[in-house]
């Protein structure tokens, strides 16, 4: 019979208490076990690896069962290490830190996406930075018409502005001239100015 020494677990929901036993490792991890070997409370504050309360070991019987075959777990393997009772090296295992099938398609769509996004924007950019310069590009151009559009209307108007004024000023000329011409019909003076001056009469 295969022997495991091993945590199973108590407590209520979400406190946490664990059993350390010795059990057949075909047993469920909270079933039928063959003897209790200690406690373990994460619940308490941490202490130091050599003084630490939260892990409570029966030494004897831990050493009787290890002279019986039995093998920790990984996590009983590091208490004990830390009681001095065996001594614990970290594992090797570059299989397990190898992400599953599914995280490697779930890695792979993220970064598809994520370079997409990056072209998207790139594209963007150059589209807008083209716009910004075709704009830029054609603003002298408008200007330049608006200004040649302008000169020829201002010159209109001010031809139509000045030919208002010249015929006022002809029309006040002929004025004059008429009011002059029948000034000088009506005056006697001005029709005959060859007649000579009345003679004087004979004295009586």
């Amino acid at each position: 019979m295969a022997l495991s020494i091993r945590m199973a677990r108590a407590g209520a929901k979400k406190r946490p208490f664990y059993r350390i036993v010795v059990a057949n490792r075909a047993s469920p991890r909270d079933g039928r076990f063959i003897e209790r070997l200690g406690t373990y409370n994460p619940l308490l504050p941490k202490g130091e690896k050599s003084t630490d309360h939260r892990v409570q070991l029966n030494d004897e019987r831990i050493k009787h069962w290890l002279a019986q075959g039995a093998q920790p777990s990984e996590r009983v393997r590091r208490f004990l290490s830390d009681a001095g009772l065996m001594e614990w090296q970290p594992g090797n295992n570059p299989q397990k830190a190898k992400p599953r099938p599914k995280t490697l398609e779930r890695l792979k769509a993220a970064a598809e996406a994520k370079k997409a996004a990056e072209e998207a924007a790139r594209e963007a950019a150059e589209k807008a930075e083209s716009s910004s310069d075709e704009a830029a590009a054609a603003a002298p151009a408008e200007a330049k018409d608006g200004a040649a559009a302008e000169k020829p209307a201002e010159a209109k108007d001010g031809a139509a502005a000045d030919k208002p004024a010249d015929d006022k000023a002809e029309a006040k000329d002929e004025a004059a001239d008429t009011d002059e011409k029948s000034a000088a019909s009506d005056d006697p003076s001005a029709k005959s100015p060859t007649a000579s001056p009345p003679t004087a009469g004979p004295d009586k």
